[in-house]
């Protein structure tokens, strides 16, 4: 943090009393993939890698942005607010000053620098954590108060309107609203949630990172997703009344999956219904410490990434497949959108050193590279410093 403001204060002359700081976390998932988008249930948490933001108000109505991993420093105005791909990172925090301003929001000029420990590309939701610390810097610089929810629903418009991904909420209501040793049980159709506490005593989670950066702007996600809203059409045509896919239950999607003729979207639509019955099912084996049990649905649902949903790839199935050879490991599965990035295993602490002995030397001997890893835990959402 020390070395974080004397970068700032580099970037941004002046008295180190007029600097706020900020701290958003990333987030994995623990189960409920793609389903988010769906209307159905996740269970993600924030971990203690993430982005710190340092703010300095200014009175002209100019923003300046700047990061500890690039070299560029970008400057815009009000009539410079739109997207620009040279932009780079910078898109993200100024698509939080468009999305508050579009609400009515007041938000006056500010310096901001953001660094932090996220790797990037590896699934754990860096956008959503550094919408989510510009977000708070801001609010907080002109004292208004959204709430958490509320600032999470700005950082979701800013990256679906104004960045252009289309992805679901799961992530900016993970980042906000994570709680020490909780996960979120979050149904996106309601946006109603409740925290789980997950006793994970000697289990410890690592994530695993292919380092094979994912890319939601240009990856299959848009594809996927154009393809549930298809099948949804067609089930509604068929006289389904329902608002998502993921408002199917299992014993109801056995009985309409005829009017589904496309195999493929079939798939996409079986994917959906059974990964939220195990992401509706998961809270109650976490509270109870059932690792085990929790383990099998984690398997499970990788499965139906990978051979129903079809976004695991090659990368992400060698270190599953490695990590369910492991004893000590009660569960591993791909965390996030997929397409690259990352998997969450569950290791009982004496066990991590074979399991990253073992899953590191699968991983390569088959790619030529190494994956890395991160002991996390479960820690607090967004909040300033």
């Amino acid at each position: 943090m020390k070395d974080t403001m004397e970068e700032f204060l580099r970037f941004s002359p002046g008295p180190p009393e007029d600097v706020r700081v900020f701290f958003a976390p990333g987030r994995i998932n623990l189960i409920g993939e793609h389903t988010d988008y769906n209307g159905g249930y996740v269970l993600p948490g924030a971990i203690e890698y993430g982005t710190w933001c340092c703010l300095r108000p200014r009175a002209d109505r100019v923003w300046r942005f700047a990061s500890s991993t690039s070299p560029q420093v970008i400057t815009v105005t009000p009539r410079g607010m739109a997207y620009q791909p040279d932009y780079g990172f910078a898109n993200y925090p100024l698509g939080v000053v468009w999305a508050l301003t579009e609400q009515g929001i007041d938000i006056s000029g500010a310096d901001l620098y953001f660094s932090g420990n996220l790797p990037q590309g590896a699934g754990l939701s860096s956008s959503a954590s550094l919408e989510l610390a510009a977000a708070m810097a801001l609010t907080a610089a002109v004292g208004v108060d959204l709430g958490l929810a509320g600032l999470a629903s700005i950082a979701h418009r800013a990256e679906n309107q104004f960045v252009g991904v289309p992805c679901g909420i799961m992530d900016q209501y993970a980042v906000a609203l994570g709680q020490k040793d909780h996960v979120l049980s979050l149904s996106a159709a309601t946006l109603d949630y409740q925290a789980v506490a997950v006793p994970l005593g000697t289990v410890r989670l690592v994530i695993t990172n292919t380092n094979k950066p994912h890319h939601l702007v240009h990856s299959p996600y848009r594809d996927r997703l154009e393809e549930c809203r298809t099948a949804l059409a067609l089930l509604r045509q068929g006289g389904v009344s329902i608002s998502d896919l993921a408002a199917l239950e299992p014993g109801f999607w056995d009985d309409v999956s005829g009017l589904i003729k496309d195999p493929v979207l079939k798939r996409r639509c079986r994917h959906v219904v059974l990964e939220n019955d195990r992401a509706r099912k998961s809270p109650d084996l976490l509270r109870r410490g059932d690792f085990q049990q929790f383990g099998i649905l984690m398997r499970a649902s990788h499965e139906s990434l990978r051979d129903d949903y079809e976004v695991t790839g090659i990368e992400l199935d060698t270190l599953a497949e490695a990590a369910w050879q492991v004893d000590g490991c009660l569960g591993s599965r791909m965390t996030g959108a997929g397409f690259g990035g990352a998997t969450v295993s569950l290791v009982d602490e004496a066990a991590l050193p074979d399991f990253e002995a073992h899953v590191g030397q699968t991983y390569q001997r088959r790619f030529g590279r190494d994956p890395s890893f991160l002991v996390t835990r479960l820690e607090a959402g967004v909040h300033e410093v």
